[in-house]
């Protein structure tokens, strides 16, 4: 899927979600009446029990249609909206959810086009008049439509979609929907698939049974912390990694945020079968058994569950989240240990991105997960974001926030929705999945991606980067935070590019050989012994270096340390490209090899990483033939003598 396709999706279902998810608590109350007070609730109350029709057929259409308008044209499509939904919810019995998420847009979007037209033609004396009688005229305009026209449609497609679920119910094929939903989740498509599909879906069968399977399906924990789990589990010797799963599975059961797992899972992509099944696992014991909640669930913690379940169900919804953790835990665990029996040190280049003194060049390597970071102004607030702007950004934005006050660095920080984020923002934090869309949204901000939100060591070095880029308001000494996160360094034996350490024209059958020929000049060339060769080929067995446009950046493993004997590099071009990705688009043109003790790698990967910032250097670069211009761009970096 294209990254252009991908955020489409994405903000078709987070505009849906957006519609429904302000309004939760009128639906997690409807859902607690419901199961108080309906006659095999758990104290039926017959006077009560008059509340919740009211609130199913006019309450929830009203709300979605006020915020569907209000997200289009403020209060004025809130109003409207609220108004023209009225006669689509006298038009038919049915529940107008699905009705109100089209015509609240539809409200919003009619009148901010009649104010475009009228725009500087009303005189001021005039203007709240007009603008309270357009208001109602159109509103009165919609709710006629919406009577003849929306109304019925939406009733017949709604009986119509009605009709389908009940056929793939009866059918036995449900569980197989898992197949869309969990790919889709880990896409952090999870709130739109939750509140703007399986909200509506289910009103109608709690309406009939006063439980839907539905609002089970998505909001279920237990595949994720199967996830987790597994991780844990083969993490055991790591202590940081330990840490950061271990919080991410309390997060993720307790809390509800289930984006905490995704990064782990877009990691390594083969998980996504252990939460398939797990899925599939859930709806299969949901429809055979009978279980399900009252009311849609936000967010999906078993806390919520319990809440929201109707009295007799809790064995059965209990069992459905044991037993989808169970065979996501045991698929998991199966293929992370036959897969990848190098797991150990894989996840650990993987998850927590490495030991420390690799940490910022591991965290290049990925580089949607980039520690190098470059101000272009002060910095005056940061921005943690995510798709709902609840969860994951605000666990996020709290770590980031201690670090600043352990480094008495004056910053404000705050979570947000992507599409919320305040217009005096400095730069914008989010998980590489939505930056592209963050960067579409907000193209004035400056943007850094990471890879997991629980990822201290990225705020860390986030932290000190501020520091020592001097864009911050700080309370310490500045000198003396450079001088103790710079040492360890030796500047009399400080890296610089010569001629002897650039090729330009070469070509390479693999990686492997690309590899070897850049790791046999390191040798030649004094930095580092004959083994480090081998140190880069495993290096590259763990986790590929293909960094994206272009690039790759080989280098040896952390174990391999003793057999450097000076900080390097070369520089290599493959104009006829080496396949250095995952993925078969993933051609390298540029391969630098690293080799680096101690902290001195930081300022060459630094350096070398603004060089091929802009994507028309690295073209350049790709097919010269000029070894001169090479080292002009290395001079202005300082990376020449």
């Amino acid at each position: 899927m294209s990254m252009l396709i991908k955020v489409k999706i994405q903000n078709i279902g987070r505009f849906l979600s957006k519609m429904i998810m302000p309004n939760i608590s009128a639906f997690i109350a409807w859902g607690l009446i419901s199961g108080l007070f309906l006659h095999y609730g758990w104290i039926p109350s017959k006077n009560l029990e008059k509340i919740i029709d009211p609130m199913m057929i006019y309450l929830f259409p009203i709300l979605i249609a006020s915020t569907g308008g209000r997200l289009i044209n403020g209060k004025r499509g809130a109003i409207v909206g609220s108004i023209a939904v009225i006669g689509a919810i006298v038009s038919t019995n049915f529940p107008m959810l699905l009705g109100a998420m089209m015509i609240g847009p539809l409200s919003g979007w009619v009148v901010l086009y009649f104010d475009k037209i009228f725009k500087g033609k009303v005189a001021s004396s005039f203007k709240m008049l007009v603008n309270n009688f357009s208001a109602a005229i159109v509103g009165i305009l919609l709710s006629i439509i919406s009577f003849f026209i929306i109304g019925p449609c939406v009733e017949k497609f709604s009986s119509i979609l009605e009709y389908g679920v009940n056929l793939i119910v009866q059918k036995n094929f449900l569980p197989f929907i898992s197949v869309l939903i969990e790919p889709a989740k880990v896409l952090f498509l999870n709130n739109a698939i939750n509140h703007g599909i399986f909200s509506s879906l289910g009103l109608q069968e709690v309406k009939e049974f006063n439980k839907s399977v539905f609002y089970l399906i998505e909001s279920n924990p237990g595949p994720g912390l199967g996830v987790l789990i597994a991780l844990l589990l083969l993490e055991y010797n790591n202590k940081e990694s330990n840490s950061s799963l271990r919080n991410a599975a309390i997060i993720q059961f307790f809390g509800g945020i289930h984006e905490i797992y995704f990064s782990y899972v877009l990691l390594k992509p083969t998980l996504i079968i252990a939460l398939i099944l797990g899925g599939m696992t859930n709806i299969f014991i949901l429809t055979f058994f009978n279980g399900g909640l009252i009311s849609p669930v936000s967010p999906g913690s078993i806390i919520s569950i319990l809440a929201l379940t109707p009295k007799g169900l809790y064995f059965v919804n209990l069992c459905a989240v044991i037993m989808s953790f169970f065979i996501s835990f045991l698929v998991s665990f199966c293929i992370l240990k036959t897969f990848n029996k190098n797991y150990q040190n894989s996840s650990k280049g993987a998850l927590q991105k490495c030991e420390v003194k690799d940490i910022e060049l591991n965290n290049f390597m990925t580089k949607n997960c980039n520690n190098n970071f470059y101000f272009e102004r002060k910095i005056k607030k940061i921005v943690v974001a995510c798709d709902a702007g609840m969860g994951s950004s605000a666990i996020g934005a709290e770590m980031l926030k201690k670090i600043f006050n352990d480094f008495k660095i004056d910053i404000i920080v705050l979570n947000s929705a992507i599409d919320s984020i305040p217009d005096d923002s400095d730069l914008v934090i989010t998980h590489k999945n939505l930056t592209e869309r963050a960067k579409i949204k907000h193209p004035n901000f400056q943007h850094v991606s990471l890879n997991n939100f629980l990822d201290n060591n990225f705020y860390q070095n986030l932290g000190k980067s501020l520091i020592k880029s001097n864009v911050c308001e700080t309370n310490i000494n500045r000198n003396n935070v450079i001088q103790t996160l710079e040492s360890g360094i030796d500047i009399n034996n400080f890296f610089f590019f010569t001629k002897k350490n650039i090729f330009l024209n070469q070509k390479a059958k693999n990686k492997e050989e690309a590899i070897r020929f850049i790791g046999s000049e390191l040798v030649k060339q004094g930095y580092v012994k004959q083994e480090y060769i081998l140190a880069m080929l495993e290096r590259e067995k763990i986790m590929s270096t293909w960094l994206g446009e272009s690039i790759a950046l080989p280098h040896g493993t952390i174990k391999a340390k003793d057999s450097i004997l000076r900080t390097g590099a070369i520089f290599c071009q493959f104009p006829e490209g080496v396949h250095f990705g995952d993925n078969p688009d993933e051609i390298a043109f540029l391969v630098i090899g690293i080799a680096a003790r101690n902290n001195e790698h930081v300022k060459v990967v630094s350096d070398i990483t603004s060089i091929l910032d802009d994507n028309e250097v690295i073209k350049i670069l790709s097919s010269t033939k000029n070894v001169n211009y090479v080292l002009e761009l290395f001079q202005k970096k300082r990376l020449r003598k």
